[in-house]
């Protein structure tokens, strides 16, 4: 099948056919089985799913990059789903997708921690819900969680502030890299013929008897059945399909992100006792070898409302002066901010319209990262049931992406790759400890940046604590020297 990415000029590149060559007339305009809105990492999941299929599917995103909106600034947990609202939708997705990225991680390289996590009380009202909250872990079907009494809590993280009564010890959560997971996903599904059209805005959707046509910044797009996971947006081209089954509500959450000096100050992923408005403020490791502090929860009418703010800023610092005193001595080396897709309900909207071919994947909120693999399966299942004949799934082509994880082997580290290519002991970004050879590996990939920050996310390369100043001349000159 053909392997096709588009990110300028206008949509006449043909769908993959039944073999290698054949494709459509340069004049004829593409007509797809599936197209699916949405190439963050719920929307490349699916993409991937639909590519162990014979069908004809674009995957199509606003913006220049995979994974470039909300999938990109968020906590990067691998979740158990512990908490979730017993019997939901989202209940049994994010605990069979956990199972499923797990399992996907390991194969692709994908670096994943089980840290475990603590569920901290600091006062007694808190420490009487942690019980509850066991409870109801355990009708999620996750029995490996344990209360913890105070002394416990003290000698598994001595840094803890003053004052914490008990825990509630969840050891299978886990921290998982954001950045490689969608683009592994869009990787796979690049390869096995799906159409990537990047910088290709949705702006109209005119829906007949059997095609869909969307009007795109970049033309008109044609296809059977559509999947709408625009996340911020999704609530938005529901209402182009004459829905109007839910309202996203971006939810912004600031976060800050501290230097690896820190790293050793915490073992565990510190959540809070939740409450209606989230998850709270949290304090976890990265697989990048950082801590962070984070998110805020603030509801907002501007979707595209990603700047931090002094106040919460200032929030956090608080927040994180009672759960870990000693971070807020360390260094910060980032603060960014994500927008999440909250509707006001406790649970995804999933919403199928079988008449239309037509399916809506809206309110996926926090959990999205881990449910990603369970999602794609449930609509694939939705869209069988919609009339499209699905055929017999095949194997993708295996991908192995780069490791970014700080606890793993690193390209500069392995004598063995050096000898082979000396690209790969030559650094460039010292902070983090990025080789030529990865950055020339991720500018000739089958999904390429398009800007230094897509490069970063391939990399880490400039992301460390000097943020680019000492490597960022060298960065940039490789990246203007690989653009056509």
């Amino acid at each position: 099948m053909n392997c096709t990415i588009t990110t300028t000029g206008d949509l006449t590149a043909g769908p993959p056919g039944d073999s290698a060559t054949e494709a459509a007339e340069p004049t004829e305009m593409p007509v797809y089985d599936v197209t699916v809105v949405g190439a963050g990492v719920v929307g490349a999941a699916i993409a991937r799913e639909l590519a162990r299929y014979r069908l004809r599917t674009a995957l199509v995103d606003a913006s220049d990059d995979i994974g470039n909106g909300t999938s990109k600034a968020n906590t990067a947990i691998l979740h158990t789903g512990f908490d979730a609202v017993p019997g939901s939708l989202e209940a049994r997705l994010v605990r069979e997708g956990q199972h499923r990225l797990r399992a996907y991680a390991a194969e692709t390289g994908i670096p994943v921690e089980r840290v475990g996590a603590l569920l901290v009380a600091w006062d007694e009202e808190q420490l009487a819900a942690l019980p509850a909250l066991l409870a109801k872990a355990e009708r999620n079907d996750y029995h490996a969680a344990r209360l913890l009494d105070a002394d416990e809590v003290r000698i598994r993280e001595p840094h803890l502030g003053p004052g914490a009564l008990g825990a509630l010890e969840i050891p299978d959560e886990s921290i998982i890299c954001p950045w490689t997971t969608p683009l592994a996903y869009a990787t796979q599904a690049v390869r096995a013929g799906v159409h990537l059209h990047l910088n290709c805005r949705v702006r109209h959707i005119d829906s007949g008897e059997d095609i869909h046509t969307l009007t795109t910044t970049r033309g008109t797009l044609r296809t059977r059945h559509l999947i709408n996971a625009a996340g911020l947006y999704a609530d938005e081209l529901d209402r182009e399909l004459g829905h109007d089954d839910f309202t996203v509500t971006p939810r912004r959450g600031q976060l800050l992100v501290f230097d690896k000096l820190a790293r050793d100050l915490v073992s565990h992923i510190l959540l809070p006792v939740p409450t209606a408005a989230g998850k709270g403020v949290l304090v976890a490791p990265t697989v990048f070898g950082n801590v962070l502090l984070g998110p805020t929860a603030e509801e907002l009418d501007d979707k595209t409302a990603t700047g931090s703010t002094t106040d919460g800023i200032a929030l956090l610092r608080d927040k994180g002066r009672r759960i870990l005193p000693g971070l807020l001595d360390e260094e910060v080396t980032a603060v960014y901010a994500g927008l999440r897709a909250a509707t006001g309900q406790e649970d995804y909207r999933i919403q199928d319209h079988p008449d239309r071919r037509y399916i809506a994947v809206g309110g996926i909120r926090s959990t999205g990262l881990t449910a990603s693999m369970a999602i794609a399966a449930h609509v694939t299942e939705l869209l069988s049931g919609s009339g499209l004949d699905l055929g017999t799934p095949s194997e993708l082509p295996p991908v192995t992406m780069p490791n970014l994880g700080e606890a793993f082997p690193r390209p500069y580290q392995d004598a063995g790759l050096i000898a082979e290519d000396p690209a790969y002991g030559t650094l460039v970004c010292h902070c983090e400890r990025v080789s030529a050879g990865e950055i020339r590996d991720a500018l000739t990939g089958t999904i390429p940046p398009l800007t230094r920050d897509g490069l970063r996310r391939r990399t880490r390369a400039g992301n460390g604590r000097c943020q680019g100043f000492h490597c960022g001349a060298a960065v940039r000159a490789l990246f203007e020297e690989a653009r056509p």
